[in-house]
């Protein structure tokens, strides 16, 4: 039977304290490497254009995620709205740029991950946490005496500060961050964060010492663990050889989904690199590239 780090850390008392501190930094927002510092509790915004509640897009039994998230019933994904990137490429910009999305209090965010482990999902997978990660704890804090149990996923774009993940070890059990930029330049030009690299690379591996190596339970349905996304960019703008490089040097059992279905977006006609998508040359030559440096645990191949 599987048993949910968070269920330990509400019997302790340390989702309480971690809803608390993470409430405390609202005021003058620390929650993201970006410090906006502005007073989300009075209704200031910052660069994620969010106050203390967070907005949810829609949420769904989502069978497009990877295998080992799917199995049979599907991801129990919660799309929330904005984000603290400003990819000019993003494929969800409605969600994450123009704020598609209705803004709900804990209550209701409790009921709808009660309502996607009813429908019989693997796991509650929240996409972009990362700025509403209060909400998250405190309606988690109502949702585990009413009998939530399934594994939580921090489904990130990376750009994570580690010491909020720090205040969240105990509350989730797979870390899902993608891995976008070891590129600076292009960090800073697609998607606002020219720090992105290293902070991906201290968050990751906070991750990894938080859960470990994604771990399956003997239906292949992942439990706990890290897995990485990483999109292969046109013209190795994301200097994705040294993304494979750093993930290698994590660990050479880290399952990683090297993603192929980049496509010009939103605002991507601003970059002539970003104009077309990648070629299956590029792809493959990313996944030869994970294979030389061991990586074995690849999802979605496309070569032999």
């Amino acid at each position: 039977m599987i048993h949910a780090s968070y269920i330990d850390s509400f019997n302790t008392g340390r989702l309480e304290k971690a809803a608390q501190e993470l409430y405390d930094r609202l005021s003058g927002c620390t929650l993201c490497p970006h410090q906006c510092r502005v007073n989300r509790i009075q209704g200031e915004q910052g660069k994620c254009g969010t106050g203390v509640l967070p907005a949810v897009s829609s949420y769904n039994a989502h069978f497009g995620e990877e295998a080992p998230l799917v199995g049979r019933n599907g991801s129990g994904t919660i799309f929330f709205t904005h984000c603290n990137l400003a990819c000019i490429f993003c494929q969800n910009y409605d969600i994450s740029q123009i704020g598609r999305g209705q803004e709900m209090p804990p209550e209701e965010l409790a009921r709808i991950m009660l309502h996607l482990q009813k429908k019989g999902c693997h796991n509650i997978n929240f996409v972009t946490p990362t700025h509403v990660n209060y909400a998250i704890v405190r309606a988690l804090i109502m949702a585990v005496p009413r009998g939530l149990t399934i594994p939580l996923v921090y489904n990130s774009g990376g750009y994570d500060a580690v010491d909020i993940l720090k205040i969240l070890d105990g509350v989730y059990d797979i870390y899902m961050p993608d891995f976008k930029y070891m590129d600076p330049d292009s960090a800073g030009r697609l998607s606002g964060a020219a720090d992105y690299p290293s902070r991906a690379a201290a968050a990751i591996q906070e991750m990894h010492r938080q859960v470990g190596d994604l771990a399956l339970d003997r239906s292949g349905v992942a439990i706990r663990g890290l897995l990485v996304r990483h999109l292969v960019l046109p013209n190795n703008l994301a200097a994705t050889d040294r993304v494979i490089n750093f993930i290698a040097g994590l660990s050479r059992n880290t399952y990683i989904n090297i993603m192929d279905q980049y496509r010009p977006e939103f605002r991507a006609y601003e970059c002539l690199d970003l104009k077309r998508r990648i070629t299956l040359d590029e792809y493959d030559a990313a996944v030869q590239h994970a294979r030389i440096r061991g990586l074995t645990r690849i999802d979605g191949l496309r070569i032999k």
